[in-house]
């Protein structure tokens, strides 16, 4: 993907974005040169509700009961007894997700990550939220943070939305129904929008609002 080109594309469109663009840390994603999408969901599993601190904890003493392993097996995982995972400080709800990510691994609905890039967006989004405890906001963040494609728009995203909504000068968030079709505009690149809308929250909020 062309950055110039996306931050040319998204700047034309309206001068608050361009604005939001120029006052931001640069857009800087690059897809991952390889991924295991049975270890990044995995780990997306064990950071759900839970602050980035105590999150990786606990995925550390997940990774720890394999000690051998740079990376997680699937097979390993459902031989484990869930009281060790209990011990390690997942839930019971986190042990049956991470189950069934395991099984389905295993039969070839999780893709591997030669099979992943092949995909479309769509196509992963259909396989993975098949998968216990996968939502499609967690395939949009694989797909935008780990795969680097492009045109990924998280409109169920707080933060996306209340950076919208910050970056315009509305009192409220747009629906997730309103923020699809604002989206419209910023395609192919929506990845790259949804990125300073993050980034919008990060800027003070004078520099934001426009007359």
């Amino acid at each position: 993907m062309d950055h110039e080109q996306a931050h040319h594309h998204l700047a034309a469109t309206d001068p608050r974005i361009a604005a939001l663009i120029a006052q931001s840390t640069p857009y800087n994603i690059k897809p991952a040169l390889s991924i295991r999408p049975f270890d990044a969901l995995a780990e997306s599993i064990a950071y759900q509700q839970l602050s980035g601190k105590a999150a990786a904890t606990i995925f550390g003493r997940v990774r720890a009961l394999f000690p051998r392993r740079k990376y997680l097996n699937p097979r390993e995982i459902l031989a484990t007894p869930d009281e060790s995972f209990r011990a390690a400080g997942l839930s019971r709800s986190k042990i049956a997700a991470l189950k069934d990510l395991a099984a389905k691994t295993i039969d070839g609905t999780v893709p591997s990550g030669r099979a992943i890039v092949r995909m479309t967006d769509e196509e992963i989004i259909a396989r993975l939220i098949t998968v216990r405890g996968i939502g499609r906001w967690t395939v949009e963040m694989l797909l935008l943070f780990d795969l680097g494609r492009p045109d990924v728009w998280p409109v169920d995203d707080y933060g996306v939305r209340k950076g919208f909504a910050k970056s315009f000068g509305r009192r409220r968030l747009p629906t997730p129904k309103q923020l699809m079709k604002f989206g419209e505009k910023w395609r192919p690149y929506r990845s790259i929008a949804a990125w300073y809308f993050w980034r919008a929250l990060d800027v003070p909020e004078k520099t934001t609002r426009f007359d």
